[in-house]
């Protein structure tokens, strides 16, 4: 039974909060417009009346198809307010699983943003069999519009009709190992993110935040902090290289976060060294590890403003590298990410949840009032990832004397070669400190002698030709002739997952097609 007395506030009431302290502040912009924190009030309670008319149970699911939008997030807090349950489609997916999301998660309502998904949209509203009800932000021929509906349902006062032990959010993970799965959260797993982000993320005051990357993930967990300290929260629909640097320099943006792969093709944008972009305080990255080169570069050319974020769908914050650690006189810590956030609680386990000396290998293993409550409708998983009261994320990583965590790769990514036990991101890590390498993945393929070869996939520098032996021997020298790639492949470019990192189960699947090895 709940204790009201001590139950968590839920972050859709602390957003309410946030925006109720300085309403006559700029809340949101966007290249067509702006919403103040009183009006950002008003839109949340009009679309939560709206909603609330449909008498959905509580915990209902409500899908979001959307680009960056203020009045789309608006409408996910407005339904956590009614007591409903939001799942966010993302944005890149494609049409089979985006179905798929709504079909597992059994979503009764679907909110599409018309201008950016008008056609995937009616896609989804004709094939999804358990929708109940279908909104769409502007006109489409399906549906009804949002925007429309609560310029006639006239004003509704936004109050939160939920508590702790009501159901939140359903996050599906990015499928890099396997089918995507849906990672829930009550109220009570929320309601502590936004607090642990603010006390580790180094966040500017009069916070100035540039969201590029799909507020359906991870970027979407900075808007709230940023409101929470009064800021102001810059909306730009896609990435668009030449529009963020135009959108930084003219709103003197202080905060973004960003992919690795964006932070390259920024680095390689002409008008990089034309631009002042002297107002940025702070650029997070993650999802992926970022080349330290190309790290290198970035401090030198836009500033020391670079901080690393790691964690999972599962649990999200885990662990921040900070601004001060990244010192290009001290690149090794480059390739760490970072030391646990103060509300987790973070251990190396070995694969009897034993703790691994320091320095040896195991899999990172956390504790923190944020980690999901369990996978939607998966059981065996469920007991499994959470298993002995600790969320087990397959990330397989060694942890320093001084306790920053160092990632050595997906559990589920090790290479067996010749008897050896081998981490693509060890081996990725040295080559990607070559000056010719732009990106690379590793990867294992069959092989008779070995069982699998170490493959390393190489995207070389615009006008760079890498020599192959260089860089095996380069790997060699630094890590040993077992890590050492057997062969290594030159693309134009790597397959990506929609969340910015690389689809290693595309590229294994060319190799292993027709064998009997699991691809995912």
């Amino acid at each position: 039974m709940s204790d009201p007395l001590h139950a968590s506030s839920p972050a859709c009431a602390q957003t309410l909060r946030a925006l109720s302290r300085y309403p006559d502040r700029t809340a949101f912009a966007w290249p067509e417009g702006s919403l103040s924190y009183q009006g950002t009030i008003d839109l949340i309670g009009r679309i939560q009346g709206v909603f609330m008319r449909l008498a959905l149970e509580p915990g209902a699911r409500v899908a979001f198809l959307t680009a960056n939008r203020a009045d789309t997030w608006c409408a996910g807090v407005a339904a956590q307010l009614a007591r409903l349950c939001i799942t966010w489609l993302h944005p890149l997916g494609s049409l089979e699983d985006q179905l798929f999301q709504l079909e597992d998660s059994e979503a009764e309502m679907l909110v599409v943003d018309a201008v950016a998904f008008r056609d995937r949209g009616g896609e989804l509203a004709t094939r999804a069999t358990r929708l109940k009800a279908v909104f769409t932000m502007g006109p489409a021929d399906y549906g009804t519009d949002l925007l429309q509906a609560i310029e006639t349902g006239g004003h509704f006062s936004a109050r939160c009709l939920a508590g702790s032990d009501d159901l939140s959010t359903l996050n599906y993970t990015g499928g890099t190992t396997g089918k995507s799965k849906g990672a829930l959260r009550y109220h009570r797993e929320n309601a502590g993110a936004a607090a642990a982000i603010l006390a580790d993320f180094e966040i500017p005051e009069g916070a100035r935040y540039l969201t590029v990357a799909p507020i359906s993930h991870v970027a979407g967990t900075k808007v709230l902090p940023t409101l929470m300290r009064g800021g102001r929260v810059h909306m730009l629909k896609s990435f668009d290289p030449e529009a963020v640097l135009a959108t930084i320099a003219r709103e003197r943006i202080n905060f973004t976060l960003l992919v690795p792969t964006m932070i390259y093709v920024l680095l390689d944008q002409p008008a990089l060294g034309k631009t002042d972009l002297s107002s940025l305080e702070l650029v997070l990255y993650g999802a992926s590890a970022m080349s330290p080169s190309r790290l290198v570069e970035g401090i030198e050319r836009i500033g020391p403003v670079f901080s690393q974020l790691y964690g999972q769908t599962e649990c999200y914050p885990i662990s921040v590298l900070r601004k001060s650690d990244h010192d290009p006189k001290n690149p090794e810590l480059f390739l760490s990410c970072g030391f646990p956030i103060a509300a987790c609680e973070v251990k190396i386990l070995d694969d009897n949840d034993r703790e691994a000396k320091t320095g040896e290998a195991g899999e990172i293993c956390v504790r923190a009032p944020h980690a999901m409550a369990k996978y939607w409708k998966r059981p065996d998983i469920t007991a499994e990832t959470l298993k002995n009261g600790w969320v087990h994320t397959g990330d397989i990583a060694r942890r320093d004397e001084r306790g920053y965590i160092c990632i050595l790769d997906r559990k589920k990514d090790m290479i067996v070669s010749g008897g050896f036990n081998i981490f693509p991101r060890e081996v990725e890590d040295v080559l990607s400190q070559h000056a010719d390498v732009a990106m690379v993945a590793v990867v294992g393929i069959p092989d008779e002698k070995w069982g699998e070869a170490v493959t390393a996939i190489i995207v070389p520098r615009d006008g760079a030709r890498p020599d192959p032996d260089e860089l095996i021997n380069l790997v060699k020298t630094r890590k040993g002739s077992a890590h050492a790639p057997k062969q290594i492949q030159f693309v134009k470019q790597l397959p990506m997952t929609g969340v910015g990192k690389v689809d290693k189960k595309v590229l294994r699947a060319g190799f292993w097609s027709g064998r009997d090895r699991m691809v995912g």
